[in-house]
């Protein structure tokens, strides 16, 4: 139990999963910075922003709890989507900073994947962990006015709340215009209200070293580093070079690419890809004109695309060859 006279200032974290991953692909696909939000950098500015808010030491302001809330595909959805890896890498992030995962199913509704009950869930978790473990101050990371009952509720037994909040506006691959802002109800009902959005481009702008630990390092580490190894020599496709059925293996370069998707080379049709069909390396890292290894995929339009997208070296030529065309391994790859 906290007693009344301990300096320690008891902070607890509570992530709104899908605003916050919108937040951290607007960093790494839409904003100059071209990163992904590192937690445990956010970490280290939570307790440094709590520290100033509340008046102590930076060492006093300790998260003793954080916890991240999500809608999630089933094994056999995710599987289909080719979202498993993506999902589980996520997971080991957030084990390995010790912060609790709470997934509920997603549900279906009018065809669309839609996520029900998450702010309910969050809410209750927050205000219990308030209530027994006494935290000073919750930290929330959401924007969605359906948390204001839960801030108010955290205001009557004296638990200061803190909101992490961003306001943006980009247009998306569609060119439809995406906007992210937090309900002005939260603003005004939280003690202390965070414009992220502030906060980091002006960090970013005197160099300051704990915003620039929010973002990830962008030094890509050897084991997902692209292979190095001498591309096969293959011949010049013979017949078209149409992207064949699910699961053909292909080879080809990119077209196009555009915060966070392109296109890889595949006559007649070119083959529409995003940042989660990568299977190793940084999207970011990568250039138009780059050769890429890709196994054929259907979209939710049922339309071909690229999956399992990886760069490779650019293929050797049979002799003769002057030219490279995309080529179209007809054989099928385990799925």
């Amino acid at each position: 139990m906290n007693q009344m006279n301990s300096p320690l200032i008891r902070v607890g974290v509570f992530y709104d999963g899908n605003y916050f991953l919108k937040i951290s692909d607007y960093y790494y696909f839409q904003h100059e910075r071209k990163a992904r939000i590192s937690l445990e950098g956010l970490h280290e500015y939570i307790r440094h922003q709590v520290a100033e808010e509340e008046d102590v030491d930076v060492r006093l302001a300790q998260i003793t709890d954080a916890h991240f809330f999500r809608g999630r595909l089933s094994a056999t959805e995710a599987r289909d989507k080719d979202r498993l890896f993506h999902d589980r890498l996520l997971d080991d992030i957030l084990m390995n900073l010790g912060v609790q995962t709470h997934y509920m199913a997603l549900k279906t509704r009018d065809g669309r994947l839609q996520e029900k009950g998450i702010d309910v869930w969050l809410s209750l978790e927050a205000l219990e962990l308030a209530l027994h473990k006494t935290l000073d101050v919750v930290v929330l990371i959401a924007g969605d006015s359906d948390y204001v009952p839960l801030i108010r509720k955290l205001n009557t037994v004296g638990t200061r709340v803190m909101l992490l909040n961003w306001d943006f506006k980009y247009e998306d691959f569609k060119g439809e215009t995406r906007v992210t802002r937090a309900s002005q109800q939260l603003l005004e009902q939280v003690t202390y209200p965070v414009a992220m959005h502030d906060v980091i481009d002006r960090g970013l702008q005197q160099q300051d070293e704990v915003v620039e630990a929010m973002f990830v390092n962008q030094a890509e580490p050897a084991a997902f580093a692209p292979s190095t190894a001498a591309a096969p020599k293959l011949a010049r496709p013979t017949g078209p070079t149409a992207a064949g059925p699910v699961g053909t293996l292909g080879m080809s370069t990119i077209k196009n690419l555009k915060n966070g998707f392109g296109f890889v080379v595949m006559p007649p049709n070119n083959l529409f890809f995003s940042y989660a069909d990568l299977t190793e390396g940084d999207f970011n890292d990568l250039r138009e004109g780059d050769w890429v290894e890709f196994t054929v995929g259907r979209n939710h339009r049922d339309e071909d695309c690229a999956r399992n997208v990886r760069k490779v070296p650019a293929p050797q030529m049979t002799d003769g060859d002057d030219e490279y065309e995309p080529v179209g391994v007809h054989a099928t790859a385990e799925l």
